[in-house]
């Protein structure tokens, strides 16, 4: 009697056995071998890895007196106008230690074409990318006052210049006047207005403006922000959203404490920067700004 027990106990267990393998094969035909274990969403995004390093690197570092420019900082393809000066096109230099960055250059560039078109057109380059030796003479021979110490101007960034005009003192020339109303189309920003001084911590200068890009330059000219001001208005809301010619774009900040992974959209593009403090900016547009995101690891 035990004996047939067992025996429909083992039929029984085969029975199952079978049952359970012929569904197994039922789903393998539903779903391909890669997604009969986890059926996965279509990717709309992909996916960054942001590490402290990336706080220092970007076109919105602030940079002042509390904070340098970086050790690592590269500049590249810097060149000296006056030797090169068949790069010197619809501009005047003042002296022959006049440097830019070649990309700086295209920007300015392509920034007084417009003023041209509009009859402005006696722009002059006083100053662009110093070297720490040169901003050390500098800062020698000016002092505190009117001088950032070696290491701790924008200059030393190669993100800013001085701008001129053969006309007169830039706060009073046309070419002044117009950059100070169009310059944000361009990207570049009057670094130290006159009614920012006590945010800046330094003095009117009408002449010194800053790249910083599209779409934070328009912001920045909407409400009135220098800088400092403009970093932490991002702090502050975590996103903002900006229409620039027919553009929208997404600006996104994330402090940045260990590596993290950011979420891009596969369509469309996007621009990060460190704000040289502690976090990034994260900038996308022309994708689906739905699917930026941020997660620890």
């Amino acid at each position: 009697m035990k004996k047939w027990f067992y025996a429909m106990i083992i039929l029984l267990l085969l029975g199952w056995g079978i049952h359970t393998f012929q569904q197994s094969e039922e789903l393998d035909e539903v779903l391909p071998p890669e997604e009969s274990e986890l059926r996965l969403p279509e990717l709309s995004h992909n996916t960054l890895t942001i590490n402290r390093s990336e706080i220092h690197k970007g076109d919105l570092l602030l940079i002042n007196t509390q904070y340098p420019v970086p050790n690592h900082a590269e500049i590249q393809d810097v060149v000296n106008l006056f030797e090169q000066n068949h790069l010197v096109d619809g501009f005047g230099i003042s002296d022959n230690s006049v440097e830019l960055p070649l990309d700086m250059l295209k920007r300015f560039t392509a920034m007084i074409e417009s003023a041209r078109a509009e009859g402005v057109n006696h722009f002059l380059i006083n100053s662009g990318y110093r070297d720490l030796e040169k901003q050390a003479e500098l800062y020698e021979q000016l002092g505190s006052k009117q001088a950032n110490p070696p290491g701790y101007s924008e200059h030393n960034l190669g993100l800013s210049m001085d701008i001129g005009s053969s006309l007169g003192l830039m706060k009073d020339a046309p070419e002044g006047k117009w950059l100070e109303n169009n310059a944000w189309k361009h990207g570049f920003i009057l670094r130290y207005p006159e009614d920012k001084t006590n945010i800046t911590g330094v003095m009117y200068e009408p002449w010194h403006f800053r790249y910083v890009g599209l779409p934070h330059s328009a912001i920045m000219q909407e409400h009135d922000f220098v800088l400092e001001e403009y970093l932490e208005y991002l702090r502050e809301q975590g996103t903002v959203y900006a229409e620039v010619e027919g553009k929208e774009y997404k600006v996104s900040y994330y402090p940045i404490q260990a590596e993290r992974s950011i979420k891009v959209p596969i369509e469309g593009s996007y621009t990060v920067s460190g704000n040289n403090t502690d976090g990034v900016i994260v900038t996308t547009w022309g994708g689906d700004p739905v699917s930026v995101g941020m997660e620890d690891r």
